[in-house]
């Protein structure tokens, strides 16, 4: 049966009180249920700002925890890409960067850790703290912004001075564009992330409002999920797609694929179905069989 959603949420809260920052996979023993359903119940609980979510990632997961427990998360650093880790550990070292004086990886991949790295604005320049240590402690008559070199210097003969503008202009595009595709990048994963927890969390409640009992998860993919389920004792498989509009030719892969189960099957889309789906439905359910006369010439 469909365990009550507050009791639910109650037992992660307390998990996370308890052991830190957590993967879904270590809550989903914890509340009974799948990674599947650990992750939609989660969703609601950072919407409704109980619980916090990493940018990190670990594998595909983000990592939760509750507000305060944001220290916690270092633990979790072995985990970044190369270059973001040594980021990391560059600034964990100093405690402040500034920005200009680092190589483009490093900078980049300052933008890219979010959870450690955390900007503030110096006489127009970007300074770099670690997330742990306050703003306050960052002197700046200690270490003047005019002061800084670049890490990177020409080391070529000097060039003319039309050449030499011209690369300084390449170089300086560089630099500029490469953050700009990183956060372009990052918004558009943090997009598909939110699109695939709104797909989680209408599945959840689809089955919530059926009454349906959750037996086990059969499939997954990037924008289909199946799932065997119990409708009064009945057990059926559940098709869900992550799509608007649903086309002939997926009822036509969801028959293939569930024919191995031999159960009924329904499929779950997002939106309104076509008018042509909803007539091709009605046509089959009606249809007894279809026979073919063999003309002779």
């Amino acid at each position: 049966m469909v365990q009550d959603t507050s009791q639910i949420k109650d037992k992660i809260i307390m998990f996370l009180k308890i052991n830190g920052p957590s993967l879904p996979v270590h809550l989903s023993g914890e509340i009974k249920s799948t990674i599947l359903f650990t992750s939609a119940f989660l969703s609601e609980l950072v919407s409704e700002k109980k619980v916090k979510m990493s940018s990190m990632r670990v594998g595909s997961s983000p990592v939760y925890f509750l507000p305060g427990q944001e220290s916690r998360l270092e633990r979790f650093s072995e985990h970044l890409k190369s270059k973001e880790k040594e980021a990391f550990a560059l600034l964990k070292e100093k405690n402040f960067l500034i920005d200009s004086a680092q190589q483009p990886a490093i900078r980049v991949a300052l933008r890219g850790i979010r959870d450690f790295a955390l900007p503030f604005k110096i006489q127009d320049s970007i300074i770099w703290r670690y997330f742990l240590v306050p703003e306050t402690e960052y002197k700046a008559k200690a270490v003047e912004v005019k002061e800084e070199k670049p890490l990177i210097r020409l080391k070529e003969k000097p060039l003319q001075p039309e050449v030499k503008k011209e690369v300084m202009e390449e170089k300086s595009t560089e630099v500029r564009e490469k953050p700009k595709r990183e956060k372009r990048k990052t918004i558009r994963k943090a997009a598909k992330s939110q699109q695939k927890e709104k797909f989680l969390e209408n599945i959840k409640s689809f089955i919530s409002e059926k009454a349906f009992e959750l037996k086990s998860m059969e499939g997954i993919t990037k924008n289909e999920i199946i799932l065997r389920v119990s409708d009064n004792g009945e057990e059926k498989i559940l098709v869900a797609y992550n799509k608007r509009k649903i086309s002939d030719g997926d009822i036509l892969k969801a028959h293939k694929k569930i024919s191995k189960f031999g159960l009924p099957y329904l499929i779950l889309g997002l939106g309104e179905p076509s008018k042509k789906i909803t007539e091709l439905v009605r046509a089959a359910k009606d249809l007894s069989a279809i026979h073919w006369l063999n003309k002779k010439e």
